[in-house]
């Protein structure tokens, strides 16, 4: 990504913005001047977040139905609206990982809840919001962090696979269904990064052969300006 890059007034949320390649996120996009709104479930790694870079911290579970309205209306009046939601908290279901046959139906629905429900829930209360910002030409862009484990069949990552699975193909109809409104709806696959979620999953890996959380995030950015600027030349080509 380029160094130099000014993000100043663009508004993001984020969702698990205290750990892995969210907490990078909010660090990288804190750095180049976007206004961050950011939600995940631990007060005290809110706190401290929130005070390193001066983003909106949001004390809240995705996975839980009551809090989405919750936090989209945060997102929105601390932000005064958005113009890039990324969806990026993830939930593995069964920890250890386990196969379908031994996972529990409680387990398959929370990764469920978090990765594909969550998802669809937040975005549709913010889906006005970015709407108006897309006729704004400001942005109404979407990124929802997909995974290898939804194209590839690994043993013991069943929940967690048929979620992002169906969170890839939720996104590619939302973004044809959403072409009228000027909203664009990405699913990119960061890698296979250092992070407490694969550390939980898979504890005896080496991190030496992980990618860093920090240019993993610098991919997603460099995806997320591409399609920002992309969107820019379609609204100034439709009103020349």
């Amino acid at each position: 990504m380029q160094a130099n890059i000014d993000l100043q007034g663009l508004r993001v949320g984020i969702t698990g913005g205290t750990s892995g390649l969210g907490l990078a996120l909010v660090r990288q996009l804190a750095d180049k001047g976007a206004s961050i709104a950011f939600v995940a479930r631990t007060a005290a790694n809110v706190e401290r977040v929130a005070a390193e870079t001066g983003a909106h911290g949001i004390v809240a579970d995705i996975g839980k139905k009551e809090d989405i309205y919750p936090i989209a209306m945060q997102i929105s009046a601390n932000l005064g609206g958005v113009d890039v939601l990324i969806n990026n908290t993830s939930s593995l279901g069964p920890v250890p990982l386990a196969l379908l046959a031994d996972t529990e139906c409680e387990e398959l629905e929370a990764a469920l809840a978090v990765n594909l429900l969550g998802v669809f829930r937040l975005t549709k209360a913010l889906f006005g919001a970015l709407a108006a910002s897309a006729r704004e030409g400001r942005g109404g862009l979407v990124i929802n962090i997909s995974s290898d484990a939804a194209v590839n069949a690994y043993p013991g990552w069943g929940a967690y696979g048929a979620s992002k699975a169906a969170l890839a193909h939720l996104t590619a109809i939302w973004d044809e269904e959403s072409k009228s409104d000027g909203i664009r709806f990405l699913a990119p696959d960061p890698g296979d990064m250092d992070t407490p979620l694969h550390a939980l999953a898979l504890p005896d890996a080496d991190p030496s052969s992980l990618k860093d959380p920090e240019l993993a995030a610098a991919e997603i950015l460099e995806t997320m300006l591409d399609a920002l600027s992309g969107h820019a030349a379609l609204t100034a080509g439709a009103h020349a």
